[in-house]
Formats: C-alpha cells, structure tokens, sequence
C-alpha cells in the first residue's frame, strides 16, 4: 500500500512537472503572438507595395539566374538523413538488450519499460521544447518555440527539409537519455526514473546541445591561433558524456545494490542473467553506429560529402573493431580469461570514443583511439568500483563518460587539420578540452541536483523487499520471462 501512494504521488508529480515546463514556454509564446498581431497592420502596407515593386521590376528587366535546389541532390541527402535516423533509432534495443543482458531476469521488464519511455517521452519533449532550446536563438539557451520547428531554414542552410533534421536530432536527444538507465538498474522506482528522463529530454540535453551544434559559444571558441570552435562531430561529449556524468551521479546518489559490497568495502559481482542478449545488443549498437556517426554528415549527394561519409564509415568501425580488441587482451592479461562482458564494452567504448573526431582524424588515428578508449574503459570500471565504491552495472558512466570526454579531447591531439600531433599547436586540444571539461560539469551538476532532489522529495529507491524479489512484478504488475 505505502509504494502504491508513493508511486501515485511520483505520477502526479511528474504530470504537474510537464504542465510547468508547458506553461513556462506558452506564456512567451502568447506573448509574442501579441505582438506580432500589433505588427501585422504596420507590416501589411509596406509588404503590398515591395510586392508591386517586385513586379514591376520583373516586368521591366529579363529574369535573373537564380540558384534553384536541386531535387535530386535534396532527395538523396533527406534519405541520408532518414536513414541515419532509423539506424539510430535502432540503437534503442540495442541499449535495452546490453542492459538487460549484464542485469538479473528479474528486473528485465523494468529495463525494457525504461528504454520505451526514454523514446516516448523524448520525442515529445524534444518536439515541443527541446528543439528550440537547442537550435533557437539564445546565448546560454535557445529560444523555446513550442511544436514550432520552422523557425530553423533547413533546406537552405543545410539542403534538407526541417521534419528530416527534427527527426535525426529526436533519436540523438533519446540516445543521451537512455545511457542512465542501466548505471541506475535494479533499484530505481519507475516514476522517479521518469521524472529524470523527461528533464534531461526538455532542459539538461537541449542546453548544453545548444553551446556547440546550436551555434552557441563554444562552437566559436578561439584559443591561440585556432579559430574553428569546439568539434564534437557526433556527440563524444554532446550525447555521451552528458548521458555518461548523469549516470556516475545517479548511481553515486542511489547507492549500490543489496549485496554488491560487503561490510569490509569488497566488491562482489553481480552477474548478468543472460550474455548471449547483451552480445546481440552490441551488435545492434555497432550497426546504429553507421548511422550515428556517418550520417551526421548530413548529406552524401556530392563527391566531397561521399567521401566525407565513407571516411567517417571507416573510422567508426576501425575505433570498434579495436576497442574490442584492447579490451580482450588487457581483461586477459588482468584477469587470466578473456572477458567478453569486458570485450563488449570495449567496443563501446571504441564507438564513443571516435564519435567526437570521426570525420577529422585518419584511420590510423582512429585506430590509436580505440586503443586508448578499449583499455581505459576497463581500469575506469575497476576505479569507480573500487576505489569510488560507485555500483554501475553495465558501466555506462566509463564506456560513455570517461571515454567520451577521453576521445574528445584526443580529437586535439590527433586531428589532421589544427591537432597537435600534426602541427596544429595546442590551440584546438585546449578548445576541446575546455568544451569536454565544461560540458562534463554541465551534466554532472544537473544530475545531482536532479537526483539529490528527487531522492529528498519521494526517494529514488525503491524498498529492499521489492530489490530483493525483482522490480518487474512490483513496478509493472509482470515479468519478463514465465
């Protein structure tokens, strides 16, 4: 009885949560509504004259060459872009099935819920809010127009029309969000999780999106002699580590599983139930890869965007392929047997590292990426665990945070064009290093106020009896698996 009053108060929280933000963005709206209506009767008559002048003038002189969009060129790269989207979009049981496969069978259901809602919620909150957070215009946030994409000319800034950007843009914001599900597994009441993901859809996301990929200050960044602002190709630090910082957060604030650390500090494994789901998982992963990083170049109609995009294409797989491999062997030299949950998070960790430099470093330098990423990830696992004492357990926050931030800044060092490594100066690694660092702070800092918020307000876990005995039937009422 107490945890359905708890979770009925958790909804209700949550609906007067998204009756808020709604209404904080309407206000501005109508307001502006108002004004344009005052406008309108000024407008009008100066608008019927430029448009008699305009005729006139084409009456009275042959018609200039204009510079028509190419329709064909316009249909290949919206289906660039759509495709891109649909690959990412299919990362989602990609990430569903990594979380379910390191966790317990009896907290399947709730992974699954968690990843629906993360796309559900997000597509609606990045639609009406996010996007214009993101892409309007504002210095520490964008201008928030709601259900109003319009306000962004896509096709003439990038030869796309506005519905194929939205849509590409949805499935990042819902990658970002879902990262956090499997750092706080196995013991966080549902609608305390949602309130979270509808934040980080509406606000934390949008926001920080909106410094780099919303032409805010850190894409313009100068130091020295380097002019080309913060470079975060596909989200190292934009999408993952903001995912990747929350989640160390939520799972530091959450606190460990019941049986996860002794009394002395140990720490003891948990094992998944079910290897073979989370292996399918990474494969799916490693496939939406193609789309998240590839396609971010948004067009593929033109020799040089063809060539950009395979370049990206090699790279992402490269990074992997590698990542995997350095984890295999560095778990096989630490721990006598080559790990493949160790294996499989290495090339994760590969993925997320080269997102960020993908189109701007060679092969090789890809190649050094994975390297790096694959064996960091596992002595960042065996810190947080530990030395922390922090309990995540699929390792988000070392796959995605710490080596999203990692392959971010190695983008200064291993960038062909303005990294230090091929003479470039130090002017691009401290832009990048400057935009991972604030970013990382950015996101650590939503998440604990946040988390420590929610957990004083209704508490984020839910009681031991229910962690004990699964949160499947407890949470939703039924289980994954009869």
């Amino acid at each position: 009885m107490k945890s359905r009053i708890h979770s009925t108060r958790g909804l209700k929280f949550l609906v007067a949560l998204l009756i808020f933000l709604a209404g904080a963005f309407i206000m501005p709206a109508t307001a502006q509504d108002s004004i344009a209506t005052e406008a309108a009767s000024a407008v009008a008559e100066a608008t019927s004259e430029a448009v008699e002048a305009v005729a006139e003038a084409t009456v009275a002189a042959p018609a200039e060459e204009s510079s028509p969009v190419d329709p064909v060129a316009v249909g290949l790269n919206t289906l660039w872009v759509a495709l891109g989207a649909m690959l990412v979009f299919f990362m989602q049981p990609g990430f569903s099935l990594v979380e379910a496969g390191f966790t317990r069978s009896k907290n399947t259901a709730n992974i699954l819920m968690k990843n629906f809602f993360d796309f559900m919620a997000g597509t609606l909150l990045f639609w009406a809010l996010g996007y214009g957070v993101m892409f309007g215009v504002g210095s520490f946030a964008g201008t928030p127009n709601l259900f109003d994409i319009d306000f962004k000319d896509c096709m003439s800034e990038m030869g796309i029309p506005n519905y194929a950007f939205l849509i590409f843009q949805t499935v990042f914001c819902a990658t970002a969000a879902t990262i956090v599900s499997g750092a706080m597994a196995e013991r966080t009441k549902f609608y305390m999780y949602m309130i979270y993901s509808v934040l980080i859809s509406a606000v934390v996301y949008p926001i920080s999106g909106h410094w780099t990929w919303g032409g805010g200050w850190l894409s313009t960044l100068e130091i020295g002699s380097y002019t080309g602002g913060f470079h975060d190709f596909a989200g190292s630090t934009i999408v993952h580590s903001v995912g990747g910082w929350m989640a160390l957060v939520g799972a530091w604030i959450l606190g460990p599983r019941i049986g996860k650390f002794s009394k002395d500090g140990k720490a003891h494994a948990i094992p998944g139930h079910n290897l073979t789901i989370a292996a399918l998982g990474v494969f799916i992963l490693w496939m939406g890869w193609f789309g998240f990083n590839p396609c971010s170049q948004l067009a593929i109609a033109s020799v040089e965007d063809a060539t950009a995009s395979t370049l990206v294409f090699v790279n992402t797989n490269i990074a992997a392929a590698i990542g995997g491999l350095a984890a295999l062997f560095i778990s096989w030299i630490r721990y006598k047997k080559p790990s493949l949950s160790f294996t499989l998070n290495g090339i994760l960790a590969g993925l997320v590292g080269i997102t960020a430099g993908c189109d701007a470093v060679s092969p090789v330098g890809a190649a050094i990426i994975g390297l790096i990423c694959g064996t960091l990830m596992i002595f960042s696992v065996e810190f947080i665990e530990h030395k922390l004492k922090i309990d995540d357990p699929v390792g988000a926050s070392s796959v995605h945070g710490v080596c999203g931030f990692t392959g971010t800044i190695l983008t200064g060092l291993l960038a062909v064009d303005g990294g230090l490594c091929y003479g470039g100066g130090t002017g691009m690694f401290l832009v990048q290093l400057t935009g991972a660092v604030v970013i990382g702070l950015w996101a650590a800092a939503m998440g604990f106020i946040i988390f420590f918020s929610l957990n004083k307000i209704h508490g984020l876990r839910v009681e031991k009896r229910i962690e004990e005995e699964g949160l499947d039937v407890y949470e939703h009422g039924e289980s994954a698996y009869n």
